[in-house]
């Protein structure tokens, strides 16, 4: 039975860029490399082997985790106490912790390519190139935004006095009339 109305209409979904499009089959094409090296090492030794390859691999990526977040939070606390004491902390350089973090979170994946891209960006160099790169890509990324948009409010947020303090305030235009408030009891309102 038809009653005439249209049928409802779909909005359609937005298209995926080129290299979103082909992250699925990227995961799992790399969890099947994984999978074959592993069972490669495994013909080649032993089961017990790739075992221990796996719980050295979780046993060494929890420390770098750990070590990585207690030094993030040393800092963190030092910058606060720096702050309190009026004092303007200085600004670090370079996303080592993120990165260190990364690496153990890489290390602790099963498999051997993983352990592979977490031991590399263990590595200092590594670590300092990588986050040039992003801080670029970043700050290229903020002045291409629309104005009103996410790089318009980050670089009101970046605006400081010559002394590093953010001047907190409210503009107040002498222009335009104050606004009130409509009130129920407001005799210019109609009932």
């Amino acid at each position: 039975m038809t009653t005439g109305a249209p049928p409802p209409i779909r909005p359609a979904r937005p298209r995926r860029s080129g290299p979103l499009r082909f992250l699925p089959l990227g995961i799992a094409a790399w969890l099947v490399l994984e999978i074959w090296l592993l069972t490669v090492v495994a013909g080649a030794t032993s089961g017990l082997v790739v075992f221990l390859l796996l719980v050295g691999g979780l046993l060494l990526g929890s420390a770098v985790i750990k070590r990585a977040g207690r030094r993030a939070f040393r800092k963190l606390s030092e910058a606060v106490q720096q702050q309190q004491r009026g004092e303007t902390p200085a600004r670090e350089t370079g996303g080592g912790s993120a990165l260190t973090m990364l690496g153990g979170l890489l290390i602790i994946l099963p498999g051997l390519i993983s352990d592979a891209l977490g031991l590399i960006l263990l590595v200092p160099p590594v670590q300092k190139a990588l986050s040039r790169y992003a801080e670029r890509t970043f700050e290229r990324k903020v002045r291409e935004a629309a104005p009103g948009g996410l790089g318009d409010a980050y670089q009101q947020a970046r605006m400081h006095r010559p002394d590093g303090k953010v001047v907190q305030g409210e503009v107040i235009r002498d222009d335009e009339p104050p606004r009130r408030d409509p009130r129920r009891d407001d005799p210019q309102l109609p009932h």
